[in-house]
């Protein structure tokens, strides 16, 4: 079986790498990405790390940072709250794509909390055809990721957290693979476990309180996934992510908070292992994804400055008045070898009592990049703490 159209393309971003569409529509012509299975798992799921060029492993805590750091959550100045986002997602090609989020936490005491989340990616419906073109019906893709997380605080300034993940991913709905075929792909199914740390320390300067926060998490750490039974199966996007930020208090009013991180796939790189392509993959596909993770920082068949290029960055800056208003902007830079991601990103948000809002803009410096005009929107119920985590309040 085939499927129509412009979602074709997407078929190869879904069950390969979400890397691998832009170098497919961009220019660039000598490039090594390294492919995983589930993309949607590596995408930014709300609207304030959007907005800061998915930076979000050491921003100050939020409703959302089940996703980028969980061991953020004993730092969060209220006792629980939810979160929902919604992103419209690569309407440049298709208009029935979207990614749904929702995450909500509960301290247990002053150094512990629990928090879970959903992730829903919906690919909108496929008309399937079989080799003559004649139509076998209508399927509706989608994949989902469910995770639960304990965090705790191992001193005033220092946290953990472990997370874990049930990841489902249904492309075919059953249908065919081949055409005349008996093949089938099946839904993937995969457990994955985020392991994270967090740091946070009032830092004077200038006479002036401000908050230094760093951020560890190796996320995505699991099994692999398959979609023919076991047959063949792909590494899921296990992923490092380093991160600083720092709040600085202008005055009992105004706050700037610049954010650096850097991120990283943990898993093999094609022409790592063998200069037979075909020997190259068999190697790649019996490795374990714990022995990956460990070869992942060395196996670049270009050497160190190959996986210095597998290392992507983000730099982003928060303007903050009176614990309320929120004005964001960022850069997030992968290198054209490994995907070409490049884009810029702004964003704001408004904050009162228990209630938030927050809309990130995605302006990719490429006008033909299929994440042009990705928006993005968060609603937050347990924003009150906001004031204690600034250290103004």
């Amino acid at each position: 079986m085939i499927f129509h159209s412009r979602k074709t393309l997407l078929f190869a971003v879904l069950t390969g790498s979400m890397a691998t569409i832009f170098n497919a529509i961009g220019q660039n012509t000598d490039y090594n990405v390294v492919p995983t299975a589930t993309p949607f798992l590596t995408i930014s799921p709300d609207s304030r790390s959007s907005a800061l060029g998915d930076a979000g492993v050491a921003t100050t805590p939020d409703l959302n940072s089940q996703f980028w750091n969980p061991a953020k959550f004993p730092f969060y100045g209220e006792s629980f709250g939810v979160s929902f986002s919604y992103t419209p997602w690569l309407r440049q090609l298709v208009n029935d794509i979207g990614l749904f989020y929702a995450t909500g936490f509960y301290k247990l005491d002053d150094m512990s909390a629990v928090s879970a989340s959903i992730k829903y990616f919906s690919l909108g419906d496929i008309t399937w055809t079989d080799v003559t073109g004649n139509e076998q019906g209508t399927i509706s893709p989608n994949e989902f990721a469910i995770d639960a997380a304990y965090s705790r605080k191992f001193s005033d300034y220092w946290s953990g957290a472990v997370a874990f993940r049930y990841i489902r991913s249904d492309l075919s709905g059953g249908v065919r693979a081949t055409g005349g075929s008996n093949e089938f792909m099946y839904p993937g199914k995969a457990f994955a476990a985020d392991v994270a740390t967090y740091y946070s320390r009032p830092i004077y300067m200038n006479g002036s309180e401000g908050l230094l926060n760093i951020g560890l998490n190796f996320s995505n750490i699991g099994s692999k996934i398959s979609y023919d039974e076991n047959a063949t199966s792909m590494f899921l996007p296990a992923t490092m992510r380093l991160g600083a930020s720092y709040v600085y208090n202008i005055d009992d009013y105004n706050a700037i908070a610049p954010v650096f991180e850097m991120s990283k796939l943990l898993v093999p790189t094609p022409g790592g292992y063998a200069t037979d392509a075909t020997e190259d993959r068999k190697i790649r596909d019996e490795m374990s994804p714990i022995k990956a993770i460990f070869k992942s920082f060395s196996d670049a068949p270009g050497g160190s400055s190959e996986e210095l290029k597998e290392v992507m960055y983000s730099v982003g800056a928060e303007y903050i008045y009176d614990k309320m208003f929120f004005l964001r902007g960022g850069y997030f830079h992968e290198d054209a070898s490994k995907g070409n991601r490049k884009f810029f990103s702004v964003g704001a948000g408004l904050h009162m009592n228990a209630f938030g809002i927050d809309f990130s803009y995605l302006i990719p410096t490429d006008n033909q990049s299929p994440l042009a005009n990705t928006l993005r929107f968060s609603l937050l119920f347990g924003v009150n703490g906001l004031g204690n985590i600034l250290g103004t309040k």
